[in-house]
């Protein structure tokens, strides 16, 4: 099954008669909520979701982006008209991140048919789509959570899965190797991990998946192939979820630990790995 969609394919579907739900999720870190952006254009039809208050419960020892509520996870989704036997699709407004945390979590709670939009809101516009600021509201949909359809790992099986597995780091190379930290209170990486920007994914200067088959040899290459037992981490578990989308691109089976380096560093007693190597 197709885990992206082009900007082109997406508007043919969209002049169907059994369109594809469209949800809107920008998002940036520290940055602006994505609402306002929401309002002032998106893809015509879409819906927006908020990452921090719909895809994500509060901060705490769990991370910074702890798995919803499912009662509030499930009520945003139906108030965004999504139903179990209606494709969706999914976006934001820059490298697709956010779109794939809102993917990753309708996969993990059983909806069959879940796309990103590759290349998100700047591949739309860059293939001649327009921009809407109608708020549509969707009729409610039917979806019902079934947790557990893609696999997660806890901060014991992440620390188990690096030494039997392959454990992949998706936070930028510097953070990894613990030269800065401008987040979590300790600076390295699970011991045993191995360094995999999720910037890397994306052809470079784009917001555009690299092609499956660049993905396959980029992943190959740090062990994480088809037949390996994979896992991601990342900060809060939202470009991890990115990193398991492009691996799923590539034909990679790999299972999220969503309380990433957050989680692991709220317990003190968990060890930091720091410099190039795995540890």
């Amino acid at each position: 099954m197709n885990v992206i969609i082009t900007a082109t394919e997406l508007a043919s579907e969209l002049a169907q008669s059994a369109a594809p739900v469209l949800l809107d999720v920008r998002y940036q870190l520290g940055g602006p909520p994505g609402r306002p952006q929401y309002e002032a254009g998106h893809v015509p039809g879409a819906v927006y979701v908020d990452l921090d208050s719909e895809l994500a419960a509060p901060p705490g020892p769990a991370g910074r982006h702890p798995l919803p509520d499912l009662e509030v996870f499930t009520g945003a989704m139906r108030a965004a008209g999504v139903r179990a036997d209606r494709p969706v699709v999914v976006y934001d407004g820059g490298q697709s991140w956010a779109a794939a945390r809102a993917w990753w979590l309708l996969r993990w709670t059983g909806h069959p048919d879940v796309r990103v939009l590759d290349g998100g809101l700047a591949a739309w516009q860059a293939s001649g789509g327009a921009l809407s600021v109608d708020q549509p509201a969707p009729p409610a949909g039917d979806f019902t959570p079934l947790p557990g359809a893609l696999p997660v790992l806890t901060a014991d099986d992440a620390a188990a899965l690096a030494r039997r597995g392959v454990l992949l780091d998706a936070r930028a190379a510097e953070r990894y190797r613990g030269e800065v930290e401008p987040i979590d209170p300790v600076a390295g990486h699970i011991p045993g991990a191995v360094s995999a920007p999720t910037t890397e994914n994306v052809a470079e200067g784009s917001t555009v998946f690299r092609a499956a088959s660049e993905l396959a040899q980029r992943f190959a290459s740090l062990g994480a192939t088809a037949d390996a037992e994979v896992g991601v981490y990342c900060g809060s578990g939202v470009s991890a979820a990115h990193e398991v989308l492009a691996l799923a691109v590539a034909g990679v089976p790999a299972a999220l630990y969503v309380g990433s380096w957050s989680e692991w560093t709220a317990d003190p007693s968990r060890p930091a790995a720091t410099g190039p190597q795995p540890g």
